[in-house]
């Protein structure tokens, strides 16, 4: 019996330091994706490679296996597929599909079953469905095109994978669909209404144990917590400003993430250049906790998977804040500023076995 335990735990430690986080940026102006492996002790990012892309690189996803990374190549209106080498983290390209005329993904991810891509066209207002191939080659043409309403910027799925979350911007509302696991097409089911007169969902993150969601509202400055009801979907409870009370300059939200713990939310904001904090209660009340300084237009942040280091990407500084995160608290405190390129639109953090 002792000899058994002391197996179990060597090849749980075995596999504890086999486990790498790599952290994944766009770089549009470039047309690259930044590869860089996290240390998980001090929060230092190591180059791994700078991949060029036949695009301007936006949105990224990572299916549920983590064995494959997606991209939205913007400007020319294509999604990529990547296959991720978990030893090292670096890329390969697949193969990419092209969207029709005037389409453009502003976001791209898997359903939680990885056999469904899922993309938001902001330009267009739709909502495009495409088939994966065990390979992690993307099928063309698309299973489903659904045309929803202009500002289509963010897809979520709930924690069992039966419902697709889109918010819209200038509708003030999440639209929201059935997802049939087993063909990839949606149904509508209703929408939610944004949590105040035009605050204009951008992004929705889900709470990871409770029936919790959280969007950031462009227009509103605001975050928005939505209660869960897993046969009927979101219904709006709590607004909050994202801003001091005293700041009067332009301003707008942008990405929602939510830490791993499910006792803290954060909500970009552009113009204040912050990341604006609030811890979650038990009920799923929100408290505000205060802004933290990050790079200049937060277009995009990540909290990486261990909850330990938060990532700031500045779409208008090119450099990406690296912070570490009180765990008792939700305080971010900036340990290392990251010089990245021009410009940066998106930031990923995926942890893989190395095995």
């Amino acid at each position: 019996m002792r000899w058994t335990l002391s197996l179990v735990l060597f090849l749980g430690l075995v596999m504890t330091l086999s486990a790498d986080t790599f952290v994944y940026v766009s770089k549009a102006p470039e047309k690259e994706i930044q590869v860089y492996r996290l240390d998980p002790k001090d929060g230092k990012l190591a180059a791994v490679e700078t991949l060029k892309v036949e695009g301007a690189p936006g949105s990224l996803g990572v299916d549920p296996q983590k064995k494959f990374l997606f991209a939205s190549l913007r400007d020319n209106s294509t999604l990529a597929s990547f296959r991720l080498d978990p030893a090292t983290g670096k890329l390969k390209l697949l193969g990419t599909v092209s969207l029709p005329k005037g389409e453009n993904a502003a976001f791209v991810g898997t359903d939680r079953t990885g056999r469904w891509l899922l993309s938001a066209s902001y330009s267009a207002g739709k909502v495009v469905v495409h088939k994966l191939n065990e390979d992690g080659t993307i099928q063309s043409p698309a299973v489903q095109t659904v045309e929803t309403a202009k500002t289509a910027h963010c897809i979520a799925t709930d924690r069992e994978g039966r419902f697709v979350f889109v918010p819209h911007v200038a509708p003030n509302a999440v639209y929201q669909f059935k997802l049939d696991a087993a063909t990839g097409k949606l149904t509508e089911a209703g929408k939610a209404a944004g949590g105040a007169d035009k605050a204009g969902p951008r992004h929705l993150a889900f709470h990871p144990t409770q029936n919790l969601a959280f969007t950031s509202d462009e227009s509103g400055n605001s975050i928005t917590a939505y209660q869960f009801d897993p046969n009927s979907g979101l219904k709006p409870v709590q607004t909050l400003s994202t801003l001091p009370a005293d700041f009067k300059e332009k301003n707008s939200t942008a990405e929602v993430k939510v830490h791993p713990s499910g006792k803290f939310v954060w909500v970009s904001n552009r113009g204040h250049d912050s990341l604006a904090g609030f811890a979650i209660d038990s009920t799923g009340k929100l408290t505000a906790l205060g802004q933290t300084p990050t790079e200049k237009t937060p277009r995009s942040f990540e909290v990486d998977p261990d909850g330990k280091f938060v990532f700031g990407a500045g779409e208008g500084s090119g450099k990406l804040a690296v912070f570490s995160v009180d765990p008792a608290t939700g305080k971010l405190s900036r340990l290392h500023t990251q010089d990245v390129g021009k410009s940066l639109t998106w930031v990923l953090a995926v942890k893989v076995d190395g095995k």
